[in-house]
């Protein structure tokens, strides 16, 4: 199983290593709006995933497109804008150490081409064609809007400042102890899980005793903390504010009540634990 999980590994970043050079050689030269050409750019590496994924039957080939994708478009920005190398760092810091822990997650519990996220096959657990659909536009193409709509706020921080100012230095903490907390989250999770007396038991200690979902708040907190970064500069317009509430909508009304709803079913004390935890905030449980 391990030779498997190597084998599907390197095919997978192969994939996506083919994938991101020939969609960018695809973007039309005459696009000169930067974002636009980064959005061309993401949708359609987005589309050639969905290809091979179609191929191959597995719609977790997409898995790591959420956290690898944003590396390219980053360094992208900054190959843009002439900025100090201090000034870069403060940005790029928190977002390389987000996308190395999701990456990570993703080496340590995709198991290969075998197994596919349970969220994917439920979602095409249809007819043929409606199946077809939730995969590009749900599994797919939805996604990869979210994430190109949060990290817009960056192109306001390297467009309108080249100064690094007390705001960036913040948000940038921020954004990195968010991250700091989804890790802790999902290590104490892999800790717990990884003891066989706890099958079928509910994690309902340390950070998990105060949230349902802490390591979600932490994904949350990153992609707010990308909107700070962004408004540091003073000059971003007020409806900005709509790309971390996007991705805050996202987790509250479907990837909280998706891991919800399978706990249910897999674990027989979770809906005591769901009556008495907080979905997202770390609060003091209910008596």
């Amino acid at each position: 199983m391990l030779k498997d999980k190597i084998s599907s590994q390197i095919i997978c970043v192969l994939i996506y290593l083919v994938t991101f050079y020939i969609s960018y050689l695809l973007v039309p030269d005459n696009v000169s709006n930067i974002w636009a050409k980064i959005t061309l750019w993401h949708v359609i590496a987005t589309l050639i995933i969905y290809i091979f994924s179609f191929i191959l039957q597995n719609s977790s080939l997409y898995d790591p497109f959420w956290s690898v994708a944003p590396i390219p478009i980053i360094f992208y920005l900054i190959s843009q804008f002439e900025n100090t190398f201090i000034f870069n760092l403060i940005i790029i810091t928190p977002i390389l150490f987000w996308a190395l822990r999701l990456t990570r997650n993703w080496i340590i519990s995709w198991r290969g081409f075998e197994h596919e996220d349970f969220r994917y096959i439920d979602l095409k657990n249809t007819n043929k064609f409606k199946a077809e659909i939730n995969n590009l536009f749900g599994i797919h193409l939805f996604p990869t809007l979210i994430v190109n709509l949060g990290l817009y706020p960056l192109l306001f921080i390297f467009t309108t400042n080249n100064d690094v100012n007390l705001w960036l230095c913040l948000a940038s903490i921020f954004t990195f102890l968010s991250v700091v907390l989804e890790t802790v989250a999902d290590e104490q999770m892999r800790i717990f899980r990884n003891n066989i007396n706890n099958k079928g038991k509910t994690m309902k200690y340390k950070l998990w005793k105060y949230s349902r979902h802490p390591n979600y708040l932490g994904e949350i907190g990153f992609w707010f903390g990308i909107y700070f970064m962004g408004i540091s500069s003073g000059l971003s317009p007020y409806w900005l504010i709509v790309c971390p509430l996007t991705m805050l909508a996202l987790f509250i009304f479907v990837s909280c009540p998706m891991m919800d709803n399978r706990s249910l079913i897999n674990r027989s004390d979770y809906k005591d634990y769901m009556k008495k935890t907080s979905q997202l905030l770390l609060l003091p449980p209910k008596t």
